[in-house]
């Protein structure tokens, strides 16, 4: 790597140290960070927008408040932070990534952005989403393709993928996703990046989705270091979302060793096919989990894929699915096919009735389950992901995902993630794992207790200790 790669790479909390001894400059880091954005844009496509002047005007200003010059720096003083798309910034378009959209202009601004722009956070760039981010794969009629940089023939994921892309390309420091059925999480394994859903009411959203209890908004980035300093910036009320949880919960800076911390695996999580290298790659996690001191056991965790996607369906159906078949009814020649069929699938999920009622049952069984498990243990260790990655160009409307001889029904089942949406009390980091031999990251989840944020930061940081994650793939 060039020695502006380096420094594109750089951990945000060792740029902060060295802002802070003026060994490096805020300018130098944008700077740096752009070069690379340019650089590789043209193969990724990760970026929706990109404000690099404005960002570097704003890096000198940073420069100059930590040269003792004006008001003095803030937590994320002169870091470069992506954000996603769907995260609406007042006067800048909110397209949402469909071209039934592409002249709206948001008039407010998200409550995560409102707070990196208010901790010094620099947004010289937002990320691409696929339409209405209601798939586990980045792509647009919009935007076009997002691809994952260590392998550009796969997926970085969705709907967050071009936050992870943007990561694991060195196009910025910090990153910001969203997640009602793994958003955060499938990229954050797609692309070796570390994503977190924090528990419902940790991190403000925006009306009406801050009430579903699905929709969780949180941090991305290439360390778990990095990832708690951007979530202790966004995370804590808002008077604009009744649901954000009071007091403030702040994680600490370091995280004490695991040390007979109690650790469930479960490489299937009940039923789900999982890929060999996946499976191998979670069970390295486990063992260097086992070696920093924790008491790994293996469980069989009785909950039902099937239950999992007809519950999650009908929630979808309910609010999410209502949404889409509205902009459809007026603007359906210019949506994505995927768009159309998963509004199909929500829709054909509550045609029955009393169906809500049954999805609350089966909602009410799962996180009565993983209650239980976690009322033994202390963390639940397992897949982000059933595959190491999805193919980037397909839709996998025709295309069925086979896994172990499985097929099956819909590609979304691939991902392990959508249980902790259900059971959305639970924080959940999902950080890389290895690699499979098509060169592509794969990621476990740490999975917690509920609001329980400081163990699973515990527990993660033990991993990326014994088994660190690092380097820069090859564009």
């Amino acid at each position: 790597m060039t020695d502006s790669t380096d420094i594109a790479y750089l951990p945000a909390t060792e740029a902060l140290r060295r802002f802070r001894d003026r060994s490096l400059s805020p300018v130098e880091l944008m700077t740096a960070v752009i070069a690379r954005a340019e650089a590789v844009e043209p193969k990724v496509n990760a970026l929706a927008e990109r404000t690099f002047e404005e960002a570097l005007a704003a890096a000198r200003e940073a420069e100059a408040r930590y040269a003792g010059k004006g008001e003095a720096p803030r937590a994320l003083e002169g870091l470069a932070v992506a954000t996603k798309e769907e995260q609406p910034i007042a006067g800048r378009r909110i397209s949402d990534g469909s071209l039934a959209f592409v002249d709206e202009v948001a008039e407010e601004t998200h409550p995560v952005i409102e707070r990196v722009q208010g901790a010094g956070g620099i947004v010289h760039a937002r990320t691409t989403t696929p339409e209405f981010s209601c798939a586990g794969y980045t792509q647009s009629r919009l935007w076009g393709v997002t691809r994952n940089p260590w392998n550009l023939e796969f997926t970085p994921g969705g709907s967050s993928g071009g936050a992870g892309a943007a990561l694991a390309a060195g196009e910025t420091t910090l990153a910001t996703g969203s997640d009602i059925g793994g958003s955060i999480r499938i990229p954050a394994s797609y692309t070796g990046t570390v994503g977190y859903k924090p528990p419902y009411g940790r991190v403000p959203a925006m009306a009406p989705f801050n009430l579903d209890t699905y929709c969780h908004d949180g941090p991305m980035a290439r360390t778990v270091g990095d990832c708690a300093l951007l979530e202790n910036v966004i995370a804590g009320p808002h008077p604009s979302d009744a649901v954000s949880l009071r007091p403030k919960f702040v994680l600490p800076e370091r995280f004490e060793g695991v040390e007979g911390l109690r650790v469930a695996l479960s490489v299937t999580l009940g039923d789900w096919p999982v890929d060999p290298e996946v499976e191998a790659n979670t069970r390295a996690v486990a063992e260097a989990l086992r070696a920093a001191g924790a008491v790994v056991e293996e469980v069989e965790v009785p909950i039902m894929r099937a239950d999992v996607m007809r519950a999650s369906m009908i929630h979808f159906g309910s609010i999410f699915g209502p949404y889409i078949a509205s902009v459809a009814a007026e603007h359906g020649d210019l949506l994505t096919p995927y768009a159309l069929d998963f509004a199909r699938r929500g829709s054909e999920a509550v045609r029955e009735p009393g169906s809500l009622l049954e999805g609350l049952e089966i909602e009410a069984r799962i996180q009565a389950t993983l209650g239980a498990l976690l009322d033994r243990y202390d963390i639940l260790l397992c897949p982000t992901t059933a595959i190491p990655a999805l193919k980037a160009d397909d839709d996998y409307l025709s295309t069925k995902v086979v896994i172990n001889g499985v097929e099956l029904d819909f590609y979304l089942e691939s991902a392990m993630t959508t249980v902790f949406n259900i059971a959305s009390r639970c924080p959940v980091l999902s950080v890389p794992s290895g690699f499979a031999s098509t060169g592509v990251p794969t990621g476990v989840q740490v999975v917690g207790r509920t609001y329980d944020d400081a163990t699973v930061f515990r527990a993660a940081a033990a991993i990326e200790a014994v088994r660190p994650w690092s380097g820069a793939p090859v564009l």
